[in-house]
């Protein structure tokens, strides 16, 4: 029961104090309360008085000490309701403010560069691609991500397309990436060919708002950088090597782009 309780949010010496509690019946001292629940007295204190704000128990004077006496179960649900109440309105308070506190969290002007590692790592910063309010600019390549996690990408791609985010891409010429190229229709995407043995686009690179994300799958290392300036070269820089696919794209596929 106590691995139930936490999963609705009290401590370990919360759910103690409150099973203890519950087990006595009775409106019992601090020192009986510890006792059963294996909490020392001066703690024990301390949780009654955070159960008694949380309106899971009751507290009475007798005498010239203080008893404590369990509330029914219900009251937990009712607890959280609370809670719940209260977080979403916060949250909606937050909304509010948040073109401010992002003003201020990037006063500074300098880039922000974000590091990530491992298979999940790679996959957060993909996730972030999600984000974007434009259309994503890609060096990639499918027959990398594919080897690394096969799993994730062809969700991946649906994802994106139903959310509606559009994304243009170069690939080097390979079977696979030929492949995904004969998708770009069905995944909200615009892509050119190039001859593989002039780039290898691993790590793959995306550009996007105000943010290059780069994912190695090579070392495992996801990165994200922020800064418009940045970004403002690297879309430049994606513009002329679009323009300069177009040739060799219809060329060896044989047909106008």
């Amino acid at each position: 029961m106590i691995a139930q309780l936490l999963k609705l949010g009290l401590t370990s010496k919360e759910a103690a104090v409150y099973m203890a509690l519950m087990g006595l019946g009775v409106s019992s001292p601090v020192s009986t309360i510890a006792k059963k629940a294996n909490v020392n007295r001066t703690t024990t204190y301390d949780i009654l008085e955070i159960l008694l704000e949380k309106g899971l128990v009751i507290g009475q004077k007798k005498k010239s000490s203080q008893y404590y006496e369990a509330l029914p179960p219900e009251k937990i649900v009712s607890y959280l309701k609370e809670q719940s109440e209260r977080f979403s309105h916060l949250a909606k308070e937050a909304e509010t403010i948040l073109p401010e506190l992002n003003a201020h969290y990037n006063a500074s002007g300098r880039p922000k560069v974000y590091f990530y590692e491992g298979d999940e790592g790679l996959i957060r910063v993909y996730e972030e691609t999600l984000t974007s309010h434009e259309e994503i600019l890609a060096y990639a390549s499918d027959q990398a991500n594919q080897d690394a996690i096969p799993w994730y990408f062809p969700q991946y791609y649906k994802r994106r397309a139903a959310k509606k985010i559009p994304i243009r891409a170069l690939f080097p010429d390979t079977p696979k990436d030929r492949e995904r190229h004969s998708l770009d229709g069905d995944e909200l995407r615009r892509s050119r060919l190039l001859p593989k043995n002039k780039l290898d686009f691993t790590p793959e690179i995306n550009i996007f708002d105000n943010k290059i994300m780069i994912a190695d799958w090579k070392e495992k290392l996801g990165i994200v950088i922020e800064s418009e300036e940045i970004v403002k070269v690297f879309k430049q820089t994606f513009e002329l090597a679009w323009e300069a696919s177009e040739k060799y794209h219809r060329k060896v596929m044989g047909k106008k782009d």
